[in-house]
């Protein structure tokens, strides 16, 4: 099982906003920057965090995006679920060439029952569980320039 972009995006974007300071309300660009994600999509998600609850956004002067309480106390699992829509199997058996095996496999089962466990997994765990340290102070330090080249050794102070 692997989660698509969009969720990927969605928990970070949560999660940024989750730390932010006082009164910071960082702007959809902002947060795009600092997460390193384009805008285009980083809009598209904000958008969907909005339509659940799980965030404010105002525009303008003074604007910015906030996250709610639903937003902080909301379950990661439910919030996977939810941004990576109906469960597929998986694997596909009935597919345009089924599998010979699908009237008595185990397979099937073991692995419907590992997704399963994934999400509950994730269940009990909040936005506001996945920013304590060391995660918050890691991404209040993120910012929005490029990422150090790592192709030349960083400086060592004498």
């Amino acid at each position: 099982m692997r989660l698509t972009r969009f969720t990927d995006v969605a928990l970070r974007v949560l999660m940024r906003l989750a730390v932010a300071e006082g009164g910071e309300a960082p702007t959809t660009r902002e947060v795009a920057a600092s997460m390193r994600v384009p805008y285009t999509h980083a809009a598209k998600v904000v958008a969907r965090l909005q339509h659940l609850g799980l965030l404010d956004a105002r525009r303008g002067r003074g604007g910015g995006l906030t996250l709610t309480s639903a937003g902080h106390s909301a379950s990661i699992g439910s919030l996977v679920r939810e941004l990576e829509g109906p469960e597929e199997e998986v694997v596909e058996c009935e597919g345009d060439t089924p599998c010979p095996l699908r009237s008595g496999c185990r397979l099937r089962g073991a692995l419907r029952r590992a997704q399963d466990a994934f999400y509950a997994t994730l269940e009990p765990i909040t936005v506001a569980d996945l920013v304590t340290s060391p995660t918050g102070p890691l991404l209040l330090g993120i910012g929005s320039g490029p990422p150090p080249d790592r192709s030349t050794p960083p400086d060592r102070p004498s």
